[in-house]
Formats: C-alpha cells, structure tokens, sequence
C-alpha cells in the first residue's frame, strides 16, 4: 500500500471523505470561474458535474492549466479543501487522463474532443 496513490473524482471525494493522513489523486476540469491567483499560491474547483471540490495549491502550475480544462492532483483533503502538493494538466488539446475522462463520463458530461 505505501506509495500507492488511489484516484478518486470529485464525487467519489464527496461520497465518501478520506482521512486527511490520505494522500489520494483527484481528477476531473477545472471548474470555470472558479480560478483564484495570490502570488504563488492558487485556488479553485475541480468538478466531475456530479460534484465540486476545492483546491488550493502553492507552486508553479502547468502551462496548458486553465480553466474548463482536465487536471490532476496529488494532496490530502484538509478540512473539505485539497491541498494539493502536485498539479498535472492535459498534455495537449486532445489528451485528458483516461481516469479524469471515466470519472466525467460516468458523471455523464464527457465531450470528446472535436477534431
């Protein structure tokens, strides 16, 4: 089990709450509006359409990171808030995580990618 980091959507997260000594990865789009920048350290939502989370993390975020785009992150759930040690955004405009795209899908608004 130790370095095994389990992936859990948004509504997964809501269903059932981990321990906060958990570190977990969580997926799904940055919600829209919801982006927040102070100096290093960033906060928004990540959503599935079944439910929303907020994250907040400090650090350099990825290039391709913004919202209405897919993400994953890797922290604990602090108090209802993830905070996240590490952000990974969509490689380009027709990649998302295979997890990101079963969790939206299961939430039933997956939109593949116009070519």
């Amino acid at each position: 089990k130790d370095g095994i980091e389990f992936f859990r959507s948004p509504s997964q997260v809501a269903e059932k709450t981990p321990p906060p000594s958990e570190t977990f990865r969580i997926g799904g789009l940055v919600e829209e509006g919801s982006l927040v920048k102070k100096g290093t350290t960033a906060r928004f939502n990540v959503t599935d359409g079944g439910a929303t989370i907020p994250v907040v993390f400090t650090g350099i975020l990825p290039d391709l990171f913004s919202e209405g785009t897919g993400m994953i992150g890797t922290g604990k759930l602090i108090n209802g808030t993830f905070e996240a040690r590490e952000i990974l955004a969509k490689h380009d405009e027709n990649y998302m995580p295979k997890e990101v795209i079963d969790a939206l899908k299961e939430q039933g608004i997956y939109e593949p990618p116009s070519e």
